[in-house]
């Protein structure tokens, strides 16, 4: 695309929806401007520009805002020269997004209610047992999806790689913290071999934060529930 863009993106350093699109952004090699959020202190800009869920992340482009990670992605796939993040072949497309919203709507609800919103050991073992489902389901997906290539997206990352990869910082911090494997490499071979390649990209060792920010967030999290 010609000509100057005025991009900025609202979003929060252990935001996993955040960093899908800050991956996005870098595989297309786009200049934007970061602004961190407090989610506890959320900004003016962020409410006026997502005042339906008031969450990151925003890209606010030439002034109009766009909401939700996956929604952003495909936005700057259609938009912006460079390496194709779905794939181009409308099948494998429509696959790629079947697959996205399955990682939304089952394995992050999951892996994020470990932390929200259990309360008891039962209560966790719950949902560690739904995040192990989901996995196990993405595992066989993996193996189709990659037609035995590194990645979902072939060769190199792309579109599913992004959706399922910005997790995984936090998948090691519940190791950390709780002991628990999200992803078991006896369990789940395919995606933990996986896990460790994208860990070795460019994209991911540019943009994805450090375990100990995550681990950092959740203790901090815990002393401000505590008072």
């Amino acid at each position: 695309m010609e000509g100057k863009e005025d991009m900025k993106l609202l979003g929060m350093v252990v935001s996993p929806f955040a960093i899908r699109v800050r991956l996005a952004l870098s595989m297309k090699g786009v200049s934007y401007e970061y602004v961190e959020e407090d989610l506890g202190n959320k900004s003016d800009l962020l409410l006026s520009s997502n005042p339906v869920h008031k969450m990151v992340p925003v890209l606010i482009h030439n002034g109009k805002p766009l909401c939700e990670s996956l929604v952003i992605v495909q936005y700057v796939d259609e938009l912006f020269a460079g390496p194709a993040i779905l794939p181009i072949d409308s099948y494998k497309r429509a696959t790629a997004r079947f697959w996205a919203a399955f990682v939304d709507d089952k394995l992050c609800p999951a892996w994020i209610g470990i932390l929200k919103e259990t309360k008891t050991e039962d209560e966790r073992a719950e949902k560690v047992k739904e995040a192990h489902a989901a996995i196990m389901q993405i595992e066989e997906a993996f193996a189709k999806v990659s037609e035995g290539k590194a990645f979902f997206g072939g060769d190199s990352i792309g579109y599913l790689d992004i959706v399922l990869g910005c997790c995984l910082f936090w998948f090691e911090a519940f190791r950390r913290i709780f002991g628990i494997e999200i992803i078991s490499s006896s369990e789940a071979p395919l995606l933990a071999a996986w896990a460790e390649r994208f860990g070795e990209t460019a994209e991911a060792k540019k943009v994805v934060p450090e375990v100990d920010r995550a681990v950092q967030y959740v203790a901090a999290a815990a002393a401000a529930a505590a008072k």
